[in-house]
């Protein structure tokens, strides 16, 4: 049988695939993974997957020695064992060490970059190793207290309005009280006024001015708005009329006003609605008629600011007391 052929045992002959050399003569096969020429000798390469079959011995003796696979194992691994130095692994082994190197590098930069984000995110090293349930807790607490604050504000500035409405209030009360007072003091004759009013002349004729005259003259200017009077004399002596002024006949052509004797003419000067007054007392059978009818004279001017400056003393109540 020829070296192509070799016995199979089942009458026919099975080829022998031939065995490629590792590469030109002096050179080792380029592949990174290939094994030494010395070991590939006694093997017959055959299929990937497939355990390799014998070879004949080169004595020609087909009951030989065969190579077996544990034998090829205890080859290579002793193959493998060789000092990197060796021409076999010399570039294999560079090339493995460059990896290592370029991983390791880039394991080192990537432990860098995220020891420096962990120091530059976590400012607060108590809240970096806080659980989770006590951030949920913490964050509750600062919501609440953030709650009572903010109800805090709002109480102070509403005290701040109720304070500023009372100060208001005071002061609104305050003026209205002084502008009450201001009223009473005219009305009770112990305050000075001034305004637009009139200043109404009595001249006596053949007669004196009588007392019941010069009352009816108050009344109808009292009817007529008048707000503050007084009465003067011809020799210049004045008396506050109020509400409870009285007028007597006094000896001769004396009129007596509050208990002061007052000599014509008279003059009253009035505070009021200068144009309502004097229709007040040019009324038919009025106090103007009446005067002149006993021979007298009426002479109404009109003030743009008449001056009440008498004053009459305060009233001392000794019965009446204000309603609570």
């Amino acid at each position: 049988m020829s070296d192509e052929h070799r016995e199979t045992g089942t009458g026919w002959p099975q080829p022998v695939e031939p065995v490629r050399p590792p590469g030109p003569a002096g050179e080792p096969d380029p592949r990174p993974d290939a094994p030494d020429a010395d070991e590939l000798s006694p093997l017959v390469p055959g299929e990937p997957g497939e355990p390799s079959r014998e070879r004949p011995s080169e004595s020609g003796d087909d009951d030989g020695a065969t190579v077996n696979l544990a034998e090829v194992a205890s080859a290579e691994v002793g193959s493998s064992a060789q000092p990197s130095d060796s021409p076999s692994a010399g570039p294999a082994g560079r090339k493995v060490s460059s990896a290592a190197v370029m991983i390791a590098a880039l394991l080192a930069l990537l432990g860098f970059t995220l020891v420096v984000q962990l120091k530059t995110t976590s400012t607060d090293p108590t809240l970096a190793a806080t659980r989770q349930e006590d951030l949920v807790r913490i964050f509750s607490d600062l919501d609440s207290r953030e709650k009572r604050l903010q109800q805090d504000i709002e109480g102070l500035e509403d005290s701040q309005r109720q304070l500023r409405s009372g100060e208001q209030g005071r002061q609104a009360a305050l003026e209205e009280a002084t502008k009450r007072a201001d009223e009473l003091g005219i009305l009770a004759g112990t305050l000075p006024a001034r305004g637009p009013g009139l200043a109404v002349r009595f001249e006596p004729g053949g007669k004196p001015i009588r007392a019941d005259r010069v009352l009816d003259a108050v009344q109808e200017l009292r009817g007529a708005g008048a707000e503050a009077m007084q009465i003067s004399g011809g020799d210049r002596a004045s008396a506050r009329i109020i509400a409870s002024t009285y007028f007597l006949d006094g000896a001769g052509d004396v009129l007596v006003v509050d208990g002061r004797p007052l000599t014509g003419p008279y003059t009253i000067t009035v505070i009021g609605d200068p144009e309502t007054m004097r229709t007040a007392l040019n009324i038919p059978g009025g106090v103007a008629a009446s005067v002149r009818g006993d021979g007298g004279n009426v002479s109404v001017e009109d003030r743009e600011v008449a001056e009440v400056s008498a004053l009459h003393a305060p009233l001392k109540l000794e019965h009446a007391r204000p309603v609570s």
